[in-house]
């Protein structure tokens, strides 16, 4: 679960949502303020969907592999990979790589009103995100290798993917608070953070790179 903890800083989703808060506008009865609830929804269940079918996918093969997915994991390679994984999130993040701006401007299109595909729209940013991410499938490796019964390694997914979309998931409630009082205290910082987006999105990468070569040092523990 730190593994997916890490995943949680999903930049790209929680920038698609907090866009869509601020492009749809807030009605004073029901209609819009309804249409908001429903799309951020409607995404949230879509990426958990995607990051689930990846999820499940990825440990039927890492299953598959069996004894050497074990050895790989209790090597020192796995230990390196991760604080080199860490290390390059970090130096993108500094250098200004993660920037997803122009990406959300592009997928905003189905997002306007509540359908299917912004059901199918969350999907994809589950799929994309997870099979881009190298916490994402470390966590799967471990769950793989570990002493688990088959039961608990495949329901765990849930869980897995779960705690994956935790940030996210808080991230849409917090702007649905926030589209009903702006000028509340958690308004006014959605406000700072949104005019220092760039600021905000170097600050995560850095955060999950930290948080990932720690992960690394402490598998030589």
């Amino acid at each position: 679960m730190s593994y997916a903890l890490v995943d949680t800083l999903n930049v790209l989703l929680i920038g698609v949502i907090v866009a869509v808060g601020v492009m749809l506008p807030v009605a004073s009865a029901g209609g819009r303020r309804g249409a908001y609830a429903r799309i951020a929804a409607l995404l949230v269940i879509g990426d958990w969907l995607g990051v689930l079918v990846l999820a499940l996918l990825s440990l039927l093969v890492f299953d598959g592999i069996g004894d050497a997915v074990s050895t790989f994991v209790d090597s020192p390679i796995f230990g390196i990979l991760l604080v080199a994984t860490g290390w390059f999130i970090g130096m993108m993040a500094l250098l200004g790589k993660g920037d997803s701006s122009a990406m959300v401007e592009r997928i905003l299109g189905p997002l306007r009103t509540p359908t299917l595909a912004t059901l199918g729209t969350g999907v994809i940013l589950g799929l994309v995100q997870s099979a881009t991410s190298g916490p994402f499938f470390a966590g799967i490796l471990v769950m793989s290798a570990g002493d688990f019964s088959a039961a608990t390694r495949y329901v765990g997914m849930i869980g897995y993917a779960s705690v994956a979309l935790s940030l996210p998931f808080l991230t849409a409630l917090a702007v649905g608070y926030v589209r009903v009082r702006p000028q509340s205290w958690v308004g006014l910082q959605f406000e700072r953070m949104r005019h220092n987006s760039v600021a905000v999105a170097r600050t995560a990468g850095v955060l999950a790179a930290v948080m990932l070569m720690a992960l690394g040092a402490a598998h030589f523990l």
